[in-house]
């Protein structure tokens, strides 16, 4: 059963493939995939580009895990040799943008949510959701849908991780930076050099260690990557900018990183968003204990996913490699794609009887 299942995603995956969906402008994968749901009496309901749908016997007396992937992607990458949008099939891998990030992993859940769909007595209700706007962060993707879907447990959420189980993801923080001196002329003992002021907190985002520090990652990790300031040669200046990359561990929320930065640099500052969290699930938790049952890995993941906009548990796992993602002439290996459905129903599986 679960290998019709997984035919019938591949030839999704392959229609998906052929029509650009970038980030905002996935309307027609949108439609594409509520079309595919109503074929298969999946009950489609649609908030805008996302699309989701619950388990047949929904009983809202259980509690609910959600199955979420995205269906956008990036624009193609410069090095592409091949069309992004022809679905060809080559040595056994599907190659086309989205194929990899994240199209196997929708695919591959969608598949996973038709084989439970219509079974009774089920301990957990399910949610598949196909959403908008992963690539960009947006806010018309997940973020706007989850209330609209009611209390949920936990969640799912398809990523390339080889089926392994990110069981933690850093969040991010961008901060735009101000250090504020006053003007003067350069060949006089005028004014108060603002660079002076701000190599003094960079020094301090270089070299400063947060206390506590994450059991998977380690330390937080702070970059500045952007530094302007100053306008001619021999005007001392009296503003500095600078943007500083935090990467944020799942020992902190972000906004006491941000409150314990403010307490210790003298710039202003200001982030950008505090949307994107870090994330965390418990190695104990039924889900990652049954996939480690099953021979997968748990870790850490670096990369950012929609993870980061969900207040509730999850874990990331999906067909494909990360590796591969937002790479020229992007594929998946079909054989990646049997497996995750495998798997996916294996381990819940385990949670649902």
């Amino acid at each position: 059963m679960s290998k019709q299942l997984a035919d019938d995603s591949i030839d999704l995956l392959k229609g998906l493939i052929a029509i650009p969906s970038f980030s905002r402008e996935e309307d027609k994968t949108a439609d594409a995939i509520e079309f595919f749901f109503r074929e298969h009496g999946l009950d489609p309901k649609r908030q805008q580009n996302n699309i989701w749908s619950f388990n047949q016997y929904y009983d809202p007396a259980k509690p609910t895990i959600l199955l979420n992937s995205h269906h956008d992607t990036v624009k193609p990458n410069t090095g592409y040799t091949r069309d992004p949008f022809s679905a060809e099939v080559e040595d056994g891998k599907l190659y086309g943008l989205g194929s990899n990030d994240a199209g196997g992993c929708l695919v591959s859940l969608i598949a996973t949510f038709r084989h439970f769909y219509g079974q009774k007595d089920l301990r957990y209700n399910l949610c598949m959701a196909a959403t908008a706007e992963e690539e960009v962060s947006g806010k018309n993707g997940i973020e706007s849908l989850v209330p609209s879907l009611g209390p949920l447990d936990f969640a799912i959420v398809g990523e390339p991780t080889l089926m392994d189980l990110a069981i933690a993801e850093k969040g991010l923080i961008v901060l735009d930076c101000v250090a504020h001196g006053k003007a003067g002329h350069a060949a006089r003992e005028e004014g108060e050099n603002a660079i002076y002021k701000a190599l003094k907190d960079i020094e301090w985002f270089r070299t400063f260690r947060f206390p506590k520090e994450s059991t998977l990652f380690g330390p937080i990790k702070m970059s500045v990557t952007v530094i302007n300031a100053g306008s001619q040669h021999n005007v001392v200046p009296a503003e500095c900018k600078f943007t500083v990359d935090v990467r944020v561990t799942d020992a902190y929320r972000n906004e006491e990183v941000v409150a314990i930065i403010k307490e210790h640099v003298e710039a202003e500052v200001t982030p950008r968003s505090t949307r994107l969290k870090p994330s965390s699930i418990s190695i104990d938790h039924p889900f990652v204990q049954a996939g480690l049952a099953l021979g997968r890995k748990a870790y850490g993941s670096p990369t950012t996913s929609d993870q980061a906009l969900l207040d509730i548990t999850s874990v990331k796992i999906g067909p494909g490699d990360s590796a591969r993602s937002h790479s020229a002439d992007e594929f998946i290996h079909i054989d990646e794609i049997y497996q995750g459905v495998e798997l996916y129903i294996s381990i819940l599986e385990k949670l649902l009887r």
